[in-house]
């Protein structure tokens, strides 16, 4: 039975802080593993690798060949697509290239009246790494939603990485890597792939950013390689939050509670509503259907440990109360949505009104399903084609700009004690070619 508190209970704070808290690290002890798991592939490489599979995967693979998964194979997979299930990935694919379109940031210049030119140049990345999860579940969308904002950027090359037990790639995944034009795929997965990513091998080329969701270990990863290569973030388990009147409709945010229970055990789903029947409803309508749900047994866990309905007095203190959780996603099924948007400060991804289901947003609405968890939202972003490109500042000085601005910048190196910087400014002020 998931809970429900009222705000103004004296034990609020500690109930609500309880079941924020999912247990997404697991501190020192993961970290220890992680560390050896990627000593393990720099030193070792492919043999690192295969012995990984062997270990977690229920198959053998004799060398790093076997890793591969072929063009051939992709493209038979997509070919064999049920017809509707190959529309819905076109116009998926279709409507995350337009938005994505929309984010990718342009190179720009502007010339001052004394010469001098400034601005920016954006450029991709030349490689690209996505960590595609393949344990429990199997996301094609998750790939569409990684690699089509590469792709945008103009990445030249895309590595993916998955795991695969048994050795046997998902046919969706294969379709929808072939949708994407994908070249390189490969049947490795956990903090093993992070670091074969990281680093390289001689079957996994060394990419430039790893991108893409997966368990404590696959995060634990990437957070210590970064530095080394960039990353989207730092994900943990899914979460839901909603912001709901007197007007919600009770059985639907049921539902959509439970699309976020049913990804794990760990998920987190959150309601808060000013209407103590519609928060006494959605909790009759949970227990319903998680009689009839095919991942019941993983949503009643999740439901009882991470889930919590919160009866509040008024929207703004919902609200208040909705900023500090800082929600992956955050539905608003209240009357008039629109006109609480300002008032929303941290969450990975708005859905405005009734009509608006978190799920709509996880396939092909068209802004990225890879969001900040466990309140990053308060300082990350969604994933975006900004993730795989850089930027690199343009300065040129003309010989006015620098007679005019020299001297200043030689006092400020002078006060740093910065003799060289001093000069080298100087004689450019000072002296001709």
């Amino acid at each position: 039975m998931i809970k429900i508190v009222k705000s103004t209970d004296a034990d609020f704070k500690e109930k609500l802080a309880a079941t924020l808290n999912r247990g997404e690290t697991q501190g020192e002890k993961v970290e220890a593993i992680v560390k050896s798991i990627i000593a393990d592939v720099k030193t070792k490489g492919d043999d690192a690798l295969l012995e990984s599979i062997s270990k977690f995967d229920g198959w053998s693979p004799k060398s790093g060949s076997e890793l591969a998964v072929s063009t051939d194979a992709m493209k038979k997979a997509y070919d064999n697509l049920d017809a509707k299930l190959k529309d819905a990935l076109h116009t998926a694919y279709n409507r995350i290239e337009s938005y994505h379109k929309e984010l990718k940031p342009k190179s720009w210049m502007m010339t001052e009246s004394n010469g001098t030119i400034l601005g920016q140049k954006v450029t991709p990345v030349d490689r690209a790494g996505l960590y595609i999860p393949g344990g429990k579940a199997v996301y094609p969308s998750s790939l569409l939603m990684n690699a089509i904002p590469a792709i945008v950027a103009g990445v030249e090359e895309i590595v993916v990485c998955t795991p695969t037990p048994g050795g046997e790639p998902n046919e969706l995944l294969m379709a929808a890597a072939h949708l994407c034009g994908i070249k390189k795929m490969f049947k490795i997965g956990g903090a093993s792939a992070v670091a074969a990513m990281a680093y390289g091998s001689k079957t996994i080329p060394k990419v430039d950013v790893i991108t893409g969701p997966g368990n404590i270990f696959v995060a634990t990863a990437k957070k210590l390689v970064f530095g080394d290569v960039n990353i989207d973030m730092i994900a943990g388990p899914s979460e839901i939050g909603i912001l709901a009147d007197e007007s919600a409709n009770p059985s639907w945010l049921a539902l959509d509670m439970l699309s976020q229970a049913e990804h794990d055990e760990l998920a987190g789903s959150y309601l808060v509503t000013t209407s103590e029947k519609v928060a006494e409803e959605t909790a009759k309508e949970i227990e319903r259907y998680l009689k009839e749900l095919p991942r019941g047994e993983i949503s009643s866990v999740s439901i009882a440990n991470n889930g919590i309905i919160v009866i509040c007095d008024s929207i703004k203190e919902a609200l208040s109360i909705m900023n500090d959780i800082a929600p992956e996603h955050l539905e608003v099924c209240v009357t008039n949505a629109l006109e609480l948007l300002p008032f929303i400060k941290h969450a990975g991804a708005i859905f405005l009104g009734h009509y608006t289901p978190e799920a709509i947003g996880d396939y092909l609405a068209g802004p990225n399903h890879t969001l900040p968890t466990g309140a990053s939202a308060r300082f990350f972003s969604p994933l975006s084609t900004e993730h795989f490109m850089k930027k690199s500042s343009i300065i040129s000085f003309s010989k006015d700009a620098i007679k005019e601005l020299g001297d200043k910048c030689a006092t400020i190196a002078d006060v740093e004690g910065l003799f060289a910087h001093k000069e080298s400014v100087l004689a450019r002020v000072n002296g001709e070619l």
